[in-house]
């Protein structure tokens, strides 16, 4: 087993998912910090540089720069410790199955209904016929997202303590939780990670890159009405949860998540929940370009007036809030065309060619460029994110350490 593969069936195993109900708290959920202290422990057993875990289970370092790279600036790197919280999550049993084609089962669900994958769910199984693959026992999802992401940067660090003559710059390393829920890095000390450019690992199939994200937003519906009793409530009820409901009808249906792809956005309902006095919906709306995200947001203000003149009554009120932007506002730069360029021969380098893809959510870096932290976002190979049918390719894991290898290589030396 491959020092990568070790690592990552090893982070796996610790549960560490986030939690939106309690987002209030940083991290959100306690088991994050489980994460973040084996992280920390195996950059320590590594050799790198004042590894920390703050209050907030961020884990900062540093790994030294090799000798002809000493005067140049740091290139930094970040990942996520939390996984996904919809779906299971809390005990992850991770499996290396061999794929020899066709439908592969790789284990039963909580209810006890076979959990597969195959070419008509994933055609990209089609030239994966030998490999070994990486996956949970189908009882819960596997934490590919982001855990490879982490695993292979620790990998790396591994590899240039064995071999201490690879060229690389000094190289700024954090691990930051609650990504999955919006928070992401948004208290990473930067000054202190010191590092003025640098890539997320936390794209998905080997070969992507990601310099282009939603722009995102929250919106909580809230509605509030009045109970009395159904045998007298002719001209006097009013019910919140049906002021929910008749809300949600006149937002756009073609607009939602599954009739959408590449630069279309979207309004996904996340939750609901009410009874007749009180009733909530709590939304999201994403979109490449910012000014269709506002627009969304006038949509759902007009449909509560609608359904508040229906009515009646002021039952209905809107509240939404930005959460990211899109990082190609930023990493578009001029300046900044080498975060594109050197990943792209790094991908070259393994025999890779990168694919570029508008990246249908956020990442680390959505929040991160626009504090002053320009990044790009680099594969971390998993496949079925945020669900039991997650899978990572150990052949593309692996391959992922040697691009990093290139990709620090390409920093030993000045940028344009």
């Amino acid at each position: 087993m491959s020092d990568v593969v070790d690592r990552f069936m090893r982070y796996c195993r610790v549960a560490s998912q986030s939690d939106p109900l309690t987002a209030d708290s940083v991290p959100s959920t306690k088991s994050q910090f489980a994460m973040a202290e084996l992280v920390a422990e195996d950059l320590r057993e590594l050799g790198a540089e004042d590894v920390s875990v703050d209050e907030h289970a961020y884990v900062v370092a540093h790994w030294p720069a090799s000798e002809e790279a000493q005067d140049l600036p740091a290139l930094g790197f970040c990942c996520h410790i939390d996984t996904a919280w919809q779906s299971w999550g809390d005990v992850v049993t991770p499996q290396i199955r061999r794929y020899e084609g066709g439908r592969l089962v790789i284990g039963r669900g909580r209810d006890g209904e076979e959990v597969a994958v195959s070419p008509q769910t994933n055609p990209q199984l089609e030239h994966m016929a030998g490999w070994d693959i990486i996956c949970s026992d189908g009882s819960s999802l596997l934490g590919g997202d982001d855990k490879a992401g982490i695993a292979m940067l620790v990998s790396l660090l591994a590899r240039l303590r064995e071999n201490p003559r690879l060229p690389h710059p000094r190289l700024a390393l954090s691990f930051v939780p609650d990504e999955e829920i919006g928070h992401g890095a948004a208290l990473l000390d930067l000054e202190r990670f010191g590092s003025p450019y640098g890539y997320t690992i936390d794209a998905g199939p080997l070969g992507e890159f990601c310099y282009e994200t939603f722009n995102a937003a929250e919106v909580k519906v809230r509605a509030r009405g009045l109970s009395v009793h159904t045998g007298t409530a002719k001209g006097i009820m009013i019910n919140a949860s049906e002021a929910i409901m008749r809300f949600h009808q006149l937002i756009p249906a073609q607009e939602r998540p599954e009739y959408t792809e590449g630069y279309d956005g979207f309004y996904y309902l996340e939750r609901m929940s009410g009874n007749c006095e009180e009733a909530a919906a709590d939304y999201i709306i994403r979109d490449h370009d910012q000014e269709k995200v506002e627009a969304r947001k006038e949509t759902m203000r007009l449909a509560a007036a609608l359904v508040n003149q229906a009515m009646g009554s002021e039952v209905l009120t809107v509240e939404a809030s930005d959460q990211y932007h899109n990082l190609a506002d930023v990493v578009c730069r001029p300046e900044y065309a080498h975060l594109i360029e050197n990943a792209r021969k790094a991908y070259a380098s393994i025999g890779q060619e990168m694919r570029c893809i508008p990246m249908r959510g956020g990442t680390d870096g959505s929040q991160l460029s626009f504090r002053g932290f320009p990044c790009a976002n680099l594969s971390a190979c998993y496949y079925n994110a945020h669900g039991v049918r997650e899978f990572v390719p150990v052949p593309e894991l692996e391959a992922m350490v040697d691009m990093l290898q290139e990709l620090v290589a390409l920093y030993s030396r000045p940028q344009a």
